[in-house]
């Protein structure tokens, strides 16, 4: 959520970011109920203080034999009024937060305007691999090692889900224990949260009350399945007060994530490549303001790393403003290379949501020089998602026999250096 007292400061400043990412808003609406609200909360103010004092004189009055009958009816009436203010504050706190829960976060300065198209490559790692014989798809191929079953995928729970088994079962395991043995080297701590989530969860994420129909929602208490850890790990620390000298915080967390993904797929985009539910690590931060985009660049190079380490062709991407999601100010995608489909599909988003979710999770630190409360600013980074890097292995790997060669990396827990139809 944006800090209102920002709207209302800089509330051309704010509507001109707001446009980089093709949302148009007019506050004035917003900073009406905003002035009513601090009108209000002023009158309240004083009468409160006319009570106390004359609370205060009542008892000094009774002893000296002064009837305080009209000032304890005078007191009642500015009860009732205070009642009925206070009522009256709080309808129009739930019009401006009505206001505010579809709001984006802002982009960032250096993010630039516009939708996908005006995406910007950064860098490219690796060559991207060449063929001397007609390449197939992960599909056939991971049809033909006998390592994915999609038809009995789609059996047990329908369209667009898949089952591993074998050396797919090996391979997909090796991958999420070589992501998690790097995570704890570099002193994340491990977390495996729940898979069923309260709504608190879903809004302090930004993806509640705007996106709630992309998730599973289950039928009782207002819970869902988890889309991505994030979500989770995101409500570690809401509506808390850390110390300063506790951050940053760095958590990493493996779950499945059960996506609706609503839509029609495309061709292209059949096997792995879009599914309801596919296994994921996700690297988190907790961290102060100026410390933020240390932190982001750090989420960035831990993923790179991770692909590097698997020796697949990428590339690494900086998000345009109406590319970035719902509440984040930056994002960076890492971008495996597809050769069947000739695109790049990512495979970790890394993003900056300076203070978005914090303020709307209510968590804050206590800055040590001054004693007083600010808002933390949080980060997320895939690290990596499976269902995009398991098909790259596959295809940038085939060899014209159908055979494909295990990264190194992964060789100890596969217990071989290919697999072989």
């Amino acid at each position: 959520m944006l800090d209102i007292n920002r709207i209302r400061n800089n509330r051309e400043e704010v509507e001109k970011a707001l446009l980089k990412k093709n949302f148009k808003i007019d506050f004035t609406e917003l900073l009406d109920f905003d002035a009513q609200r601090r009108s209000k909360i002023f009158e309240v103010e004083q009468m409160k203080a006319k009570r106390n004092t004359v609370s205060g004189e009542i008892p000094k009055l009774k002893k000296q034999g002064t009837d305080v009958t009209d000032l304890l009816n005078e007191m009642k009436k500015i009860s009732l009024s205070i009642a009925e203010l206070e009522k009256e504050i709080t309808s129009i706190e739930a019009q401006i937060k009505d206001i505010m829960d579809y709001i984006p976060n802002t982009p960032a300065d250096d993010v630039v305007a516009g939708d996908a198209t005006q995406n910007q490559p950064v860098r490219y790692h690796g060559r991207k691999p060449e063929f001397d014989f007609t390449i197939k798809d992960h599909v056939a191929l991971c049809e033909a090692l006998g390592i994915i079953d999609y038809k009995r995928g789609a059996k047990l729970s329908g369209s667009g889900h898949w089952m591993y088994r074998g050396d797919g079962a090996l391979l997909e395991w090796a991958l999420l224990n070589y992501f998690i043995t790097e995570h704890i080297k570099d002193g994340y701590e491990f977390i495996l949260p729940p898979h069923i989530l309260n709504y608190e969860c879903g809004y302090t994420a930004g993806q509640f009350p705007k996106f709630g129909d992309d998730v599973f929602k289950l039928t009782e208490n207002d819970q869902f399945l988890l889309p991505t850890a994030e979500t989770a790990l995101i409500n570690l620390h809401r509506n808390e007060v850390l110390r300063e000298e506790e951050l940053p915080k760095k958590y990493f967390a493996y779950t499945p994530c059960y996506r609706k993904e609503a839509g029609s797929y495309r061709a292209e985009e059949r096997g792995m490549i879009r599914g309801h539910q596919f296994n994921k690590v996700e690297m988190f931060q907790y961290t102060v303001p100026e410390k933020s985009e240390e932190a982001l660049m750090e989420l960035v190079a831990k993923a790179e790393a991770l692909m590097n380490g698997l020796g697949l062709h990428f590339r690494l991407s900086k998000l345009a403003a109406a590319d970035c999601s719902f509440a984040m100010g930056k994002t960076y995608d890492v971008e495996v290379w597809i050769p069947s489909m000739g695109i790049y599909k990512e495979v970790s988003s890394a993003s900056n949501a300076y203070d978005f979710q914090a303020i709307r999770g209510g968590m804050r630190f206590k800055r040590t020089a001054t004693g007083k409360n600010e808002y933390l600013h949080t980060l997320n980074a895939s690290g990596l998602a499976t269902s995009r890097v398991f098909p790259a292995i596959i295809e940038q790997n085939q060899h014209k026999d159908g055979s494909v060669t295990v990264p190194e990396v992964l060789r100890k827990w596969v217990g071989k250096d290919k697999l072989t139809v």
